[in-house]
């Protein structure tokens, strides 16, 4: 009879669950297979729950040389949809037994630097970057971190990694459409920051998509501002406070829009009478608005949770293809 105060060996697990010692090994280290468990592992995964087994990840780790551990760098973790990318990235890496190391630094390139250097220094097996600047690669080619596995994620930045994000041009395509199909023509834009590629991408698709319609978007349309509310304040005050205000704005954030708005209010405009107004990412609390955002939907969750799995087939020597998400138009009130 096992002593109950004793942790369970594999050899009592694989007796119990009536398999070959090796078999139960392989079975609790292994991660879910994409076709699900056999009826075999799944007794083996239930008698070592019943007796309290934990597998010993310090003697695993230096068998393999791996620490079972992904590292991620994310700025802004405050924003509802950083939160929830990293959330997705989180829950992942535990389905396949992964620990998270998570630095949250400034957004600027120095203090990124610092955040992988220390997560490389904690033996991480791979590394998630979510806030790259545009143009990356000289970034990642000066990094002096060995052949630690690295994946972009969100912004591709132009660095050359494999990447996981949002279909952004699609994204900006779909707002332009939306916006010319309500008859528009006199269009602004709040494209956020210069260094952030989904800004980037999503202004680069809704300029291509009034062109299209031969519909040109001037420069003097085209706002740079922070993806705060504050940013979309500053932005919102440039185009509207003027009688040559456009009647439509897209903005590269769902946040930016909530600054705009705010704006037009105090100007008395009202949405979307006097202005028709898209946002990006459909963050929970612009469907609660006074007046409901009409916004592009990007799967901030799976973003992040593909992220993570295709980073641990770097970690495994596979060769992860960049993947680019759908993403959606939701036609609220604003237009």
């Amino acid at each position: 009879m096992r002593d109950g105060n004793r942790a369970p060996t594999l050899k009592e697990i694989a007796e119990r669950a009536g398999v070959h010692v090796s078999s139960a090994s392989r079975i609790l280290r292994q991660t879910e297979p994409a076709d699900g468990w056999s009826e075999s592992a799944l007794r083996v995964r239930r008698v070592a729950a019943e007796l309290g087994y934990q597998p010993n990840l310090w003697a695993a780790s230096l068998r393999t040389r791996k620490t079972t551990t992904l590292g991620v760098v994310m700025t802004r973790l405050t924003d509802g949809v950083v939160a929830t990318t990293y959330q997705g990235i989180e829950e992942a890496a535990s389905r396949a037994g992964y620990s998270v190391l998570l630095s949250s630094p400034p957004d600027d390139l120095d203090a990124q630097r610092r955040a992988i250097e220390l997560l490389v220094g904690r033996q991480v097996d791979g590394l998630l970057l979510s806030s790259l600047h545009n143009p990356g690669r000289p970034f990642i080619d000066a990094l002096r971190i060995g052949n630690v596995p690295m994946l972009a994620v969100t912004r591709h930045a132009e660095s050359g990694l494999p990447f996981v994000g949002g279909d952004d041009i699609t994204g900006g395509r779909l707002a332009a459409r939306h916006l010319l199909d309500r008859g528009h023509t006199d269009i602004a834009v709040v494209a956020g920051p210069r260094h952030a590629t989904t800004a980037g991408d999503r202004l680069k698709g809704f300029r291509a998509e009034l062109g299209n319609a031969s519909v040109e978007l001037r420069a003097d349309r085209i706002v740079h501002s922070t993806f705060e509310v504050d940013g979309g304040i500053a932005a919102g005050r440039a185009l509207l406070d003027s009688p040559t205000r456009p009647t439509a704005i897209f903005t590269v954030s769902d946040t930016i829009a909530i600054g705009v708005m705010g704006v037009a209010r105090d100007l008395g405009l009202r949405i979307p009478d006097d202005l028709a107004l898209v946002g990006y990412n459909d963050i929970p609390v612009v469907a609660q608005l006074p007046v409901p955002l009409t916004t592009v939907r990007s799967p901030a969750h799976e973003i992040g949770a593909t992220a993570a799995r295709r980073l641990l087939d770097l970690v495994a020597g596979r060769e992860p293809e960049t993947v680019r998400l759908p993403v959606e138009l939701v036609v609220r009130a604003t237009t």
